[in-house]
């Protein structure tokens, strides 16, 4: 079974305004998380698969990602080097939320791991 798209992230300097701009936009409703310094997660009804709209970091102010569900996050990025991607955040737990990563295919598009729950 392929594995599939469980998330998306655009992310900018000013989170509020890219929340207020897509809710304008598209009519997505969203909700800060706690916690998380302007990140809104837009559910997946109101989107198809459900995301997030916020604020980047000091390493990657501004970036669009898409995020893939697989069994094991270093076995993925492992297979990415092999076939010519970089490792750009390895893989991260956040305790009780999620374990995730990030790569750059071969043409510079910014993709996003995140561990499944259940071993495949």
């Amino acid at each position: 079974m392929a594995n599939k798209i469980v998330h998306w992230e655009l992310m900018g300097p000013d989170g509020d305004q890219l929340k207020s701009f897509y809710a304008d936009l598209f009519g997505w409703e969203s909700e800060a998380v706690p916690g998380f310094d302007q990140y809104h997660m837009v559910q997946a009804d109101a989107a198809g698969v459900g995301g997030a709209v916020g604020k980047g970091n000091e390493h990657m102010p501004q970036y669009q990602a898409m995020y893939v569900e697989v069994d094991d996050i270093d076995k993925h990025l492992t297979k990415v080097g092999e076939q010519g991607g970089s490792t750009v955040v390895p893989r991260t737990v956040i305790p009780d939320t999620v374990t995730f990563a990030l790569f750059s295919d071969p043409a510079g598009n910014l993709v996003g791991l995140v561990e499944s729950d259940q071993p495949s």
